[in-house]
């Protein structure tokens, strides 16, 4: 099983043997995603003396989060499903946080936030329990401005809500306390892996890598600024 991360700046890729070995490779910073993705997956294949007929099912990030890494993350997903013939499991890349956090061992409300440039960011916080699960949504997944969401923030006053996510880190003076996790400022691939996992034992099948699509949430800034400009 692997799992490819890409929603962010940062590149990920995780591995999990039929053994139950694991090993996880990140790569942070320029938004290199074309570049590093495939090489990475490679080298960490290489390490657990793995070839690519060896995996079973493809994990991926679906978003939101960056345009260009989403699109290279779910190509490359979908590129080696395909040719191997094997299906995947999305997951987004709040819950990906959220999952991160509840194995870091944040327990209560956590709200992940993924920095979505344009002075916004993509949020949700959910609820988690004595046992490390996640029983409930408490903010469904938005896009904010930081300061809407500090407002939202403001209805869970009395509960202590731990903020983990590059948003949570650039907007942390606007969200009052910023991120309790600061290791957890990307989702983690590992824990993606470990929520395939989870869905694929709860009976969640792998769907076809055509059925597999993108949570962009907004239009892509070329666009919107092309529109700005014939508009202008």
């Amino acid at each position: 099983m692997v799992a490819i991360e890409t929603a962010t700046e940062t590149v990920g890729v995780a591995v999990r043997t039929a053994a139950g070995v694991q090993a996880e490779l990140t790569l942070t910073g320029r938004r290199r995603h074309v570049e590093t993705v495939a090489p990475a997956l490679e080298h960490l294949l290489a390490q657990l003396d793995l070839a690519p007929g060896d995996l079973g099912v493809v994990g991926v990030d679906i978003g939101p989060g960056l345009f260009t890494g989403l699109r290279v993350g779910l190509a490359t997903a979908k590129g080696l499903a395909q040719s191997l013939g094997i299906g995947i499991v999305g997951a987004t890349s709040l819950d990906i946080l959220t999952a991160g956090a509840a194995a870091a061992g944040l327990r209560g409300l956590v709200l992940a936030c993924v920095d979505a440039r344009r002075g916004e960011v993509f949020a949700a916080v959910h609820e988690v329990d004595a046992a490390g699960a996640v029983p409930s949504v408490r903010l469904p997944l938005g896009l904010f401005a930081p300061e809407d969401l500090a407002a939202a923030l403001d209805g869970f006053a009395g509960e202590p809500v731990h903020a983990v996510g590059d948003g949570a880190l650039r907007y942390a003076d606007v969200l009052r306390g910023g991120p309790a996790a600061p290791g957890l400022a990307f989702p983690p691939p590992a824990a993606l892996l470990n929520l395939v996992r989870a869905r694929l034992d709860a009976g969640e099948p792998p769907v076809e890598p055509a059925a597999v699509v993108p949570l962009y949430m907004r239009e892509a800034d070329a666009t919107s600024n092309f529109a700005r400009a014939v508009r202008a």
